[in-house]
């Protein structure tokens, strides 16, 4: 039996991670950022200056701001944070646009001068909008994650605590997430999945559900990026792997290209929340496996991407996705019957297989990214319940499911940070 201490934090983590978000992550939490810039000054600003931490440079550059008639970049995302002016709705603060609000966005781009800067900040995600109108100043920081509102002022008079409301966490613990995420490890996220009364968590897991597989299914309908998603059904030899990778590279089809349906994110992203999770509904489905096994799985899943991104941060130059085909490959191999022996050996084999994948920002080929990392899971999958696998002292693999996930960190956090600024230099070039 698990200690109530572990159910309580992971079962948090969960309810903290969970989220509904409309578009890309980064240019929505600018968006957010300049919702609440305009309720504080009171109005639309006649002057914006964004400060940007490189990463969310880089994950803002390409991507299509959703509910602006197809527009991106960082002026777009502020422009349509100003005019939705809902900040009490988050992540999806652009779900309040309208049709008739796209003209007003070209409109404030063009009216209000925006300048941005890349912040000098050791922070992977930090943003900082400051606002002028009249004689009156606003400032608005988000660190560390995409809605840790840390500062808010007005004409230097903090106003953080008008905000708190917003920022506050629906789990309702004390614990930090840092704290929380530290207790993670395999073994107690499977006996959790075994262990945990879903009442509490079965809300999330069913909006998780609902919203990640309704994108997937656009993606597979409409023409959104490169239509990885629909390229891959087109073979005759539709397995239920190759459905799959289909259905999650079709959610990040829509998801990059501005489909305006929200998704629920896992570790700051939607795209590893459809990693995450879609690949595993879809072995439920396809394999005729009960409501409940589904969720259970789902919870390894999820907490096994948490776990690796937690080493990792929230954005470097490792693509998440590689983290979250690993964890939908841990959460196949629960949903299959496998337990704690085939679940470290698929997280150590998939690891091996894509591990230094580099992340350039969102994208439309972020999708093919994504087939080829529930691909690596799923292969991971299938070694270990053959008695195939990657042993310590090959490559980054070393003894022991934790020590491997403790040098994937190592690798994304330290020995790719001169790769990231790199990314940078070569993206912010074009």
């Amino acid at each position: 039996m698990l200690a109530p201490e572990i159910i309580t934090n992971y079962t948090a983590i969960l309810m903290d991670e969970l989220r509904p978000a409309m578009g890309c992550t980064e240019p929505i939490a600018i968006a957010y950022a300049a919702s609440i810039l305009t309720d504080v000054l009171g109005g639309r600003a006649s002057e914006i200056s964004v400060g940007l931490s490189g990463n969310i440079i880089k994950n803002v550059k390409s991507v299509v701001v959703p509910a602006t008639g197809g527009m991106h970049g960082i002026e777009s995302a502020v422009a349509a944070g100003v005019i939705a002016n809902a900040h009490g709705k988050k992540l999806e603060v652009l779900s309040a646009l309208q049709e008739s609000d796209v003209s007003e966005i070209r409109a404030f781009k063009e009216s209000c001068k925006i300048s941005i800067c890349e912040l000098n900040t050791r922070c992977s995600f930090d943003l900082h909008l400051t606002g002028k109108l009249g004689d009156n100043i606003a400032n608005v920081r988000i660190t560390e994650t995409h809605t840790n509102v840390v500062e808010v002022t007005l004409n230097n008079e903090s106003l953080i605590e008008r905000y708190c409301a917003i920022m506050s966490s629906d789990s309702g613990v004390e614990n930090s997430k840092e704290t929380r995420e530290n207790l993670l490890n395999v073994r107690d996220i499977v006996a959790f999945a075994e262990e945990v009364q879903l009442d509490e968590l079965r809300p999330y897991l069913e909006r998780q559900i609902e919203l990640n597989m309704a994108i997937s299914e656009e993606g597979l309908k409409n023409t959104y990026g490169a239509s990885i998603g629909q390229l891959l059904l087109k073979g005759e030899d539709s397995d239920t792997s190759r459905i799959a990778r289909a259905y999650a590279a079709a959610g990040s089809d829509a998801r990059m290209s501005g489909c305006e349906l929200a998704v629920c994110i896992l570790s700051g992203s939607g795209n590893q929340g459809i990693t995450a999770s879609v690949p595993v509904i879809i072995y439920a489905r396809e394999k005729n496996i009960d409501h409940e096994t589904l969720l259970r799985s789902l919870i390894v899943s999820d907490l096994v991407t948490v776990h690796q991104k937690s080493g990792i941060g929230c954005l470097s130059a490792y693509c998440g996705a590689i983290s979250a085909g690993c964890g939908c490959g841990a959460g196949i191999a629960y949903l299959l019957g496998g337990r704690y022996y085939e679940i470290a050996h698929t997280i150590v084999n998939a690891v091996a297989i894509l591990s230094g994948t580099i992340c350039d920002g969102a994208k439309p080929s972020c999708a093919a990214k994504i087939a080829m990392a529930v691909e690596a899971g799923i292969l991971g999958y299938n070694m270990a319940i053959t008695g195939r696998q990657f042993y310590g002292g090959d490559g980054i693999v070393t003894k022991g499911v934790e020590n491997t996930i403790r040098n994937i960190g190592r690798l994304a956090r330290d020995g790719m940070e001169g790769t990231d600024k790199e990314i940078i230099r070569i993206m912010l070039e074009q």
